[in-house]
């Protein structure tokens, strides 16, 4: 595991041993990289069950307010569930829009994480290879 020194950009191997320099920078960006990978993904598959649960829910709400509407006509004593399905549209309509915004956020998330994976391969690369960008400091 990775720490970084309060003080200074060095990281610290697994050993202890101090990694100075555009490499240990490179260990640390990366060893943090691979922290938050999980979180993110879990993060993706948690919105993605609530989107799902979103669609069911107003699937839900459309079925009972066909149901109120066909009740009501069937009625022979007039019922005003007018108002009823009026909450129950209004609720359908909140629905769709926490889902678009979910919808949203999942996308960043995706955006988040092939990011995270590129720079991640490009770092390994980097390193793999031993060349530095210009302006980064040498060994």
């Amino acid at each position: 595991m990775l720490v970084m020194a309060a003080a200074s950009s060095a990281a610290v191997s697994g050993a202890g041993t101090p990694v100075a320099g555009p490499a240990g920078r490179d260990l640390f960006a990366e060893g943090l990289l691979e922290f938050l990978r999980p979180a993110v993904q879990q993060l993706d598959s948690h919105v993605h069950a609530v989107r799902e649960s979103q669609v069911e829910l107003r699937e839900q709400i459309d079925n009972l307010a066909t149901e109120l509407c066909r009740i009501n006509e069937d009625q022979k004593v007039a019922l005003d569930l007018d108002p009823y399905v009026k909450k129950l549209l209004n609720a359908r309509r909140r629905v769709v829009l926490v889902n678009n915004i979910l919808q949203n956020a999942q996308e960043r998330l995706r955006r988040l994480n092939h990011s995270v994976a590129k720079e991640t391969a490009r770092r390994r690369a980097m390193l793999d290879s031993g060349v530095y960008p210009p302006g980064s400091p040498s060994k």
